[in-house]
């Protein structure tokens, strides 16, 4: 007999969780819609040639890739087998990958369709990704992502207008001090150029992405063993440390920034957001530039985003995302800047049930069932619920005629808050004996008036 087992980094979900995550999907949504965002749906998989050479080498590891359907080795050698060399067999015998985000579909879905849509663009997606990831708590291999994107826009108002985003959802999840990380690739590629390893930048953005999941000090020796001086090390970590007070240090990092074309325009475009945030504060949560914000996907351009629940809990990051200039060039639609964000589901439900800050949930939304009593009330059974049905009221009527000790055990189980019994009596009276299941208070009622009473 074969034991029931779940893929590593996946997970079932039951009535009382699903009726939780809705309800975030729900606030998430509502808000994606207030602020002029339409849906979309792309493919679970991609071809391949979509999604790899898109994410850098972290990234293109943890992409699930499809075997090509039939003899998917028939148009290699033994050789090409036995050489070991995966990446230029992988580009043989694979041809689809489960999308890795919902951020290079899209942009796919926009070139596609750039002559049907209207730019700016501004789309929401609710979907699953997969990675394959080390499972642990808050990561998994299979998860909901939550994204909103704008796509034909440079206007610094769309990073300001996604701050509001965030804020306004935590507001509605009644989520305080949650903190919105900031930074630019622009000031990364600036702090390269002016301490003269651009040739390493890729290594720079690689670790500095592991701020948050390693220790600083195994950041900077991973940094020397690449290749770093460790002058430069410990100054670009001087610069980090600036950067976590901006309003304190604005000057000192205005200066330091100046000698680089690309650190000047970063630099700008946090004054321009911080200007604003200033004067207009956020409810429920924290702005913070940081150097050290990287954001490990080689798509992203210009401004950056990376959210922490509140400081007493735990957990990485519950949202990201930034801009990108680049990503609809790859597929042929030049001049085409986006920007988006990105809500991971998974643990900001973890946050929020940490914090008892999700709704007391029942595990069925059955309000009323209907006992049996046998085959001569079968017809009026149907009946009967489905005039509650019509009138938008949640019922259900038990489907065999077991005693009644056992039907009502099993409304009890399933947390149904009212029973019906439709007997002999009831028919010939017409009228419906509904039972409390909690007070066990019982009344008996017209069709009509059962039907109001629920209603209220």
């Amino acid at each position: 007999m074969q034991k029931p087992i779940l893929p590593k980094g996946t997970r079932d979900f039951n009535s009382s969780e699903l009726y939780k995550r809705n309800y975030i999907i729900d606030v998430i949504k509502d808000n994606f819609s207030r602020f002029g965002f339409n849906p979309i749906e792309t493919p679970s998989f991609e071809r391949s040639d979509t999604l790899l050479g898109k994410y850098g080498d972290e990234g293109e590891r943890l992409i699930f890739k499809i075997l090509k359907s039939g003899n998917y080795l028939k148009n290699t050698n033994s050789k090409e087998i036995s050489d070991n060399n995966i990446s230029f067999l992988t580009r043989k015998i694979v041809d689809k990958a489960l999308r890795y985000d919902l951020t290079v579909p899209f942009a796919r879905y926009v070139v596609q369709n750039q002559n049907n849509i209207t730019i700016p663009y501004k789309r929401y997606q609710i979907q699953n990704v997969w990675r394959a990831d080390r499972p642990q708590k808050g990561r998994f291999r299979e998860f909901l992502q939550c994204d909103a994107d704008v796509i034909g826009s440079n206007s610094l108002m769309q990073e300001i207008d996604f701050i509001c985003l965030f804020d306004k959802v935590f507001a509605d999840l009644n989520l305080e001090g949650c903190r919105i990380k900031i930074n630019s690739r622009k000031l990364l590629i600036g702090i390269s150029e002016i301490f003269n390893c651009q040739d390493k930048f890729s290594s720079l953005i690689n670790q500095l992405d592991k701020l948050d999941k390693i220790e600083r000090s195994e950041v900077k020796n991973n940094l020397l063993k690449l290749g770093f001086e460790s002058n430069v090390v410990d100054s670009i970590f001087e610069i980090i440390d600036l950067s976590n007070d901006f309003i304190t240090n604005k000057k000192k990092l205005k200066e330091i920034f100046k000698s680089s074309k690309f650190a000047s325009e970063g630099f700008a475009e946090i004054e321009y957001i911080f200007s604003y945030i200033l004067k207009n504060s956020l409810n429920n949560s924290k702005l913070i530039f940081d150097l050290g914000l990287a954001r490990g996907i080689d798509y992203y351009t210009g401004v950056i985003f990376e959210v922490l629940p509140p400081e007493k809990i735990s957990l990485g990051s519950i949202a990201g995302g930034g801009r990108y200039d680049n990503l609809t060039e790859i597929f042929g639609l030049k001049n085409m800047s986006g920007i988006g964000i990105s809500f991971g589901l998974d643990r900001l439900f973890l946050v929020l049930e940490e914090l008892d800050l999700l709704p007391d949930f029942s595990n069925n939304s059955t309000q009323i069932i209907f006992l049996n009593f046998g085959k001569d009330f079968s017809f009026d059974l149907i009946s009967l619920t489905n005039s509650l049905r019509e009138n938008n009221i949640n019922c259900e009527f038990f489907p065999e005629p077991l005693s009644v000790k056992k039907q009502l055990s099993y409304a009890n189980k399933n947390q149904i808050p009212y029973a019906v019994f439709y007997g002999e009596e009831e028919r010939e009276n017409k009228y419906l004996t509904l039972k409390d299941m909690k007070s066990g208070k019982q009344e008996n009622l017209t069709l009509e008036k059962l039907i109001e009473k629920l209603r209220k």
